[in-house]
């Protein structure tokens, strides 16, 4: 009987042993597997960041490729690297409203253009102007006793815009309304004016004492081989635009890659003419919060 009875337990014992080797098998099989899943992760990180610099490259030697005054304000290049394929497109920072030099005129503009009232536009244009501009007053500070009495936490920056994200805290500017903005202003132009042969349909109609015939007219005559065939269609709207392209260059690039990750990135480079070809002033992509 007690015979039995050991061979019982040891019986048990060794199914006991056996599950806890199972246990720990799938939890190395788990640990396996995560860390694969990791490396592959990370191996795609690398790969992007590579051939993502590979188009900032090639956008930048386009630009320098020719001379002072002909070179191109925009382009596309398209190659493959290894198994992976990458567009690049690239133009002028100046096709976009700075929302640190524009005029009043011209940001309203911009807001009528995105389908708001004019009185809604003008408003706004005022408190991107009150947020980017110090008061001129000693002593008070209208501006910021805007937003202390529309019971904010914060008040205006009355500097110039670090970035575009601020953009979202300007007093009285609907959200719709700012994202729908944001694919038109910069804050890398540097000058007040735009540069009406790269800029969007939406950009040129937010030039002042511009019509919809003179925009669509606008549009036909753009010719990369001779930027001055717009000027005598821009009217009073001249003082607001700039003919060629500024150093600052926005570069989109969408990479595949064998893995079947896709991802894209939008890059501003300065373009100079030291040793390194560019700085990078601004990336943004969509790697999972990668960079």
């Amino acid at each position: 009987m007690w015979a039995l009875k050991a061979d019982g337990f040891i019986v048990v014992a060794a199914l006991w042993m056996l599950a806890a080797l199972a246990a720990l098998a799938g939890v190395y099989a788990a640990f396996v597997s995560n860390t694969a899943a990791s490396a592959r992760l990370f191996d795609d990180r690398l790969q992007a960041e590579a051939l993502i610099n590979a188009g900032l490259e090639l956008a930048a030697l386009r630009v320098l490729g020719g001379k002072d005054d002909d070179r191109p304000s925009s382009g596309e290049i398209a190659f493959r690297l290894g198994r992976a394929t990458v567009d690049v497109t690239f133009r002028s920072e100046a096709a976009r409203i700075d929302l640190n030099e524009a005029s009043k005129p011209l940001l309203s503009g911009m807001f009528v253009a995105l389908g708001a009232k004019q009185d809604a536009a003008d408003f706004a244009a005022d408190r991107i102007i009150g947020w980017r501009k110090k008061s001129s007053v000693p002593g008070r500070n209208e501006e910021a006793d805007r937003y202390r009495d529309a019971g904010l936490g914060y008040a205006p920056r009355q500097a110039p815009f670090q970035n575009l994200a601020e953009l979202r805290f300007v007093l009285g500017l609907p959200a719709d309304l700012v994202e729908r903005a944001l694919s038109f202003v910069t804050i890398f132009n540097g000058h007040a004016e735009v540069d009406v042969n790269e800029a969007a349909p939406e950009v040129i109609a937010s030039l002042p004492h511009i019509s919809p015939d003179a925009v669509a007219a606008i549009l036909r005559a753009r010719d990369p081989q001779n930027p001055s065939a717009v000027v005598n269609l821009l009217g009073a709207a001249r003082s607001e635009v700039s003919i060629g392209g500024r150093r600052p260059i926005r570069v989109a690039v969408a990479v595949r890659l064998d893995s079947g990750r896709k991802v894209k990135a939008d890059v501003v480079l300065l373009i100079t003419d030291g040793a390194a070809p560019y700085r990078i002033l601004a990336w943004r992509d969509d790697f999972d919060g990668f960079r």
